[in-house]
C-alpha cells in the first residue's frame, strides 16, 4: 500500500479516464474483445486511501478493503457477484489491507499502522466477531502488517513492511513472518526492503515477494526523507518445512518506476502482479520464470502525473462459475475481468 497512491480520488479517475484512452488488454490469457468491468466506486464519507485486498469468500462474494488517512476508520466492503451490490461487512476493519479466506472459511486480515491495529486477525463472517491471532514477533509490535497468504496446512504467511503511520518502530527489520497453526510465529526472511505483495505457487515451493520501497517514511519525522529503493519481485525457493532454503532470483526489475504491489497466481502457476507504474499502470502477468506473458492495463500511461488514476493496488480470482475471473482493486474502485484461465485457491474444508 505505497502511500504515493493514497492521494487519488475516485473522482478524478471518472474525469481523467474519459479524457484519456487506457489500452486494451493483451497477452495468452485474454480473451478477444475482454474489457474491465467497473463494479464499485467509494461514496462513504472518508479520506483518502484507496481499495485493496480483494478476497473471494466460499459463496464467490468479494470481500475487499477500503483504507482511509489517519483517524478515519477503515472498512470491509462485500460485493455480490449475483446482485452486483457491494455492501459494509464493518466499518471498523482495524485499517485491514490483505485479506484471504482460509480453508475453514475465517476471514484473516492484515490491519496495519496509521491508527489500525498492527495484528493479524481472524473474522468469523456469520457473526463478524474478530480475534487477534497475532500482533508480535519476540515480544515486539509488528510494524504493519500489510499482505498475506495461507498454504495448505493453514500456515500463514504475511508481509510487515511500513508505509504509513507514526507509531514507533519496535522491530528492527521490515519482514516476512509466518504464524503456524499453533499460533507461534517465526521469521520467513528479512532479505528485503519492504515487503508488500506475497503469494505462494500452487505446489508451495516458492515463495514470491514484492519488494516495494517506495522512498516515503514517516517513521522518523526528524530525518531526511530516505530515497526509493527495490522496486522488484522475488522468487523464494522453500524446503518441506515451508522455510526459504535457498537464494532468491529477481524475478521482474522495475529499475525507477514504482513497482508491485499485490498478486495472486493462476492454476498453471503464473503470477499476476499488481503494478503501480505510472508509465504502465496494471495487472502484468508473468510465467514462473520471470517471463511477461499478459498485460491488463488499468490507467492510461501518465509519467509524472501529479494525480495519477488508474493505479492498481491488488488482485484475486473468482471460484466457481467466476473461477476466470479476475477482480482488481484500483484507487477507490473495485473491477474485473474474465480471462481464460481458472485462478488458484486452496481447497475449502467441506
Amino acid at each position: 500500500m505505497p502511500v504515493a497512491a493514497m492521494t487519488v480520488l475516485a473522482s478524478l479517475c471518472l474525469a481523467s479516464a474519459a479524457a484519456q484512452e487506457i489500452p486494451p488488454p493483451i497477452g495468452k490469457v485474454v480473451p478477444e474483445g475482454a474489457r474491465l468491468e467497473k463494479l464499485f466506486t467509494r461514496t462513504a464519507p472518508i479520506k483518502g486511501g484507496l481499495t485493496e485486498g480483494p478476497a473471494v469468500a466460499p459463496d464467490g462474494s468479494i470481500y475487499f478493503s477500503d483504507i482511509p488517512f489517519g483517524k478515519d476508520k477503515g472498512m470491509i466492503l462485500k460485493f455480490d457477484p449475483k446482485t452486483k451490490k457491494t455492501t459494509v461487512f464493518t466499518n471498523d476493519s482495524g485499517k485491514s489491507n490483505g485479506l484471504m479466506f482460509d480453508a475453514k472459511g475465517f476471514l484473516v486480515a492484515c490491519e496495519g499502522a496509521d491508527s489500525g491495529g498492527r495484528c493479524v486477525s481472524r473474522w468469523h463472517v456469520k457473526t463478524r466477531k474478530k480475534r487477534i491471532i497475532a500482533d508480535r514477533f519476540m515480544g515486539k509490535r509488528f510494524n504493519s502488517p500489510n499482505d498475506l497468504c495461507i498454504d495448505r496446512q493453514g500456515r500463514i504467511y504475511f508481509t510487515d513492511p511500513r508505509y504509513v503511520g507514526p507509531e514507533p518502530r519496535e522491530l528492527k527489520y521490515r519482514a516476512v513472518y509466518r504464524i503456524n497453526t499453533d499460533g507461534s510465529v517465526v521469521e520467513v526472511t528479512h532479505e528485503v526492503e519492504k515487503p508488500n505483495g506475497i503469494a505462494l505457487s500452487p505446489d508451495e515451493k516458492t515463495l514470491y515477494l514484492a519488494d516495494t520501497n517506495n522512498g516515503t517514511d514517516r517513521i522518523d519525522p526528524d530525518k531526511p526523507p530516505p530515497k526509493q529503493g527495490a522496486m522488484k519481485v522475488y522468487a523464494f525457493p522453500l524446503g518441506k518445512d515451508g522455510l526459504v532454503n535457498g537464494p532468491r532470483k529477481t524475478l521482474v526489475d522495475f529499475g525507477d518506476q514504482a513497482g508491485c504491489d499485490g498478486m495472486t497466481v493462476d492454476v498453471e502457476g503464473n503470477i499476476y502482479l499488481s503494478v503501480r507504474s505510472l508509465k504502465r499502470p496494471g495487472i502484468m502477468v508473468i510465467n514462473p520464470e520471470g517471463k511477461e506473458i499478459a498485460f491488463i492495463p488499468t490507467g492510461p500511461s501518465q509519467p509524472g502525473a501529479k494525480k495519477p488514476f488508474g493505479i492498481p493496488s491488488n488482485c484475486t480470482f473468482g471460484i466457481g462459475p467466476e473461477s476466470n475471473v479476475l477482480y482488481i482493486t484500483v484507487d477507490q474502485s473495485l473491477y474485473r475481468i474474465r480471462l481464460k484461465i481458472d485462478g488458484y485457491h486452496i481447497p475449502w474444508e467441506k
